[in-house]
């Protein structure tokens, strides 16, 4: 059974920085696409996708609002996913997950079989 783990979230001033850390375990890591994705508040029944990498590292995809600001990285050997966020905004503020599936990355969230519990980013003016 795949096991994630988030980690690295907290609060922090706009324009900071965070990197975001996802703990894989359970399976092998290099055979399963990754991403992250968001819960902002009022959202509740929303994940929008924030990005997502292949299994390699060689594929990668960022949603607009992010892209320049937020890099995705993956550590197979490690196990580890990231998320690297500079520049952030008040609206980056959400509950940031990682999610795991077996074939090709996608942004549909609703394909990742597999999901943290996540953890809270809160950006303040």
């Amino acid at each position: 059974q795949v096991q994630l783990v988030e980690s690295g979230g907290g609060l922090v001033q706009a324009g900071g920085s965070l990197r975001l850390s996802c703990a894989f375990s359970g399976r092998t890591f290099s055979i399963y696409a990754m991403g992250w994705f968001r819960q902002a508040p009022g959202k509740e029944r929303e994940r929008e996708f924030v990005a997502v990498i292949g299994w390699s590292g060689g594929s990668t995809s960022h949603a607009d609002s992010v892209k320049g600001r937020f890099t995705i990285s993956r550590d197979n050997a490690k196990n580890t996913l990231y998320l690297q966020m500079n520049s952030l905004k008040p609206e980056d503020t959400a509950v940031y997950y990682c999610a795991a599936r077996r074939g090709g990355p996608t942004t549909v969230s609703g394909r990742y079989d597999y999901w943290g519990q996540g953890t809270q980013v809160t950006v303040s003016a």
